[in-house]
């Protein structure tokens, strides 16, 4: 009788050791799933890099002269052109200086600061009229790259008074929801109520 008891107290005790190497094999294991899983996520949101939220197409009349003197300073020499310039100015979000972190066992990635709008691309293109070439100045191919950066430097410039960074920040929100979109496709949930968010934005998610 003594002998059964023991075998029993055996098979007992081997079955509690074994449920609970199970269990902590399995909470090892799941938490190594939900490391895995924030890591992926983190990555593919940085992947996205950059996301365009506006576009401004500019048009500008841009007056190039240049004065190159010679021979010891005895003569001059002008070079000049109208030029017009028509550019495409992308503005928008760099997303892999997001301010995100991962609460793994909420199964929760936390925004806590989104950056400001930039721009992210100028394409100009010129196009030249009046061009008059000096007897010892006339354009290069190494003008058309200096013209060309100076196009852009152009059109930097005016890019402040032309209201596509204030339209850009009205767009941040959707920004955020694409980014709680990729967060929900593998059932985590984005929380960026450390985020403020204008009037505006407020009636967009009300609506």
């Amino acid at each position: 009788m003594d002998n059964v008891l023991d075998v029993l107290l055996g098979l007992l005790l081997g079955a509690i050791l074994m449920y609970w190497l199970f269990s902590l094999f399995r909470k090892k294991r799941k938490k190594e799933l939900t490391e895995q899983q924030s890591t992926v996520l983190l990555d593919k949101i940085r992947s996205v890099a950059k996301l365009v939220s506006v576009e401004g197409d500019f048009a500008e009349i841009y007056h190039y002269e240049n004065t190159k003197e010679s021979f010891m300073s005895l003569f001059s020499s002008k070079k000049k052109a109208l030029i017009v310039i028509k550019a495409k100015a992308q503005i928008g979000y760099d997303l892999k200086r997001l301010n995100l972190s991962a609460d793994k066992d909420r199964k929760k990635i936390i925004l806590k600061n989104f950056p400001e709008p930039e721009i992210l691309s100028i394409e100009p293109e010129l196009q030249f009229y009046d061009i008059k070439n000096g007897l010892f100045n006339s354009f290069s191919p190494k003008d058309m790259t200096q013209l060309n950066a100076e196009a852009k430097e152009h059109i930097k410039q005016k890019i402040p008074e032309s209201g596509l960074m204030e339209s850009a920040k009205k767009e941040a929100l959707q920004a955020v929801l694409l980014v709680e979109k990729i967060v929900e496709t593998i059932g985590w949930t984005l929380d960026y109520s450390a985020l403020e968010i204008s009037d505006i934005d407020k009636k967009f998610l009300d609506s």
